[in-house]
């Protein structure tokens, strides 16, 4: 049966769109890549010869879209739309890997582009997965030129629901000061507390200015770091 034939509730797309990819086969995941078969064969039959021409799924994945064309009834629309595709899918799995925190000038140069050359103070969160992988860059707070709050609990629950294991915080001061204030190491223990608490790893806090940066020292930190480019 012709795919137009079909109910309009059987057809790929509209099973896609109602059931998700995964309740179609591979010749009818190809057949919407197509758009459209030629005559005689419909989306899902040029789908099957194309995907028998290249021996297997992995293969037509593998194909130029020159090879794809020794199909009757594959032109160059169509080559072209699959190989870019299956292209996609490559370039997706071979993608950057993500930054990693390792140290705390890695932390403060991740948090920089959210502090630096702002006339207010802010607050960024890094979370990270447990192999100190960033998942996520988060803007905290913004608050005046010399202070901005931490709020200890939103921090937790932004790292939490991020999927992280780990994270590090950076404020910046305006003022070009690297010095932390009282707040500052209030704040700073109060994290590495409130961390220990639920089961994360908190990796540091640091003072982000538009020429340096410095660490915060923290009991559960290596005090070795004091002041960075």
């Amino acid at each position: 049966m012709r795919v137009k034939d079909l109910p309009t509730a059987d057809r790929p797309r509209e099973r896609l769109l109602t059931s998700g990819a995964g309740a179609l086969a591979d010749r009818e995941l190809l057949a919407l890549l197509l758009g459209q078969g030629t005559r005689g064969s419909d989306a899902v039959d040029l789908a099957a010869q194309l995907i028998e021409h290249c021996g297997d799924l992995g293969e037509l994945a593998r194909s130029d879209a020159h090879r794809l064309l020794a199909v009757r009834g594959v032109g160059p629309a169509k080559a072209a739309r699959v190989a870019a595709a299956f292209h996609l899918v490559r370039r997706a799995q071979e993608g950057p890997a993500r930054a990693r925190i390792t140290s705390s000038s890695e932390l403060a140069a991740q948090a920089a582009p959210f502090l630096r050359g702002h006339p207010r103070e802010r607050l960024v969160v890094i979370v990270c997965d447990p192999r100190g992988a960033v998942l996520r860059r988060a803007l905290m707070t913004e608050g005046g030129a010399d202070h901005t709050p931490a709020p200890i609990r939103e921090i937790i629950t932004t790292v939490l629901t991020s999927g992280g294991a780990a994270f590090g915080v950076a404020h910046n001061h305006p003022s070009g000061s690297l010095d932390p204030s009282e707040a500052d190491l209030a704040t700073t223990h109060r994290l590495s507390e409130a961390a220990e608490t639920v089961g994360l790893r908190f990796l540091d806090h640091v003072i982000v200015t538009d020429t340096a940066w410095r660490r915060i020292p923290h009991p559960s930190a290596d005090p070795s770091h004091p002041a960075g480019p």
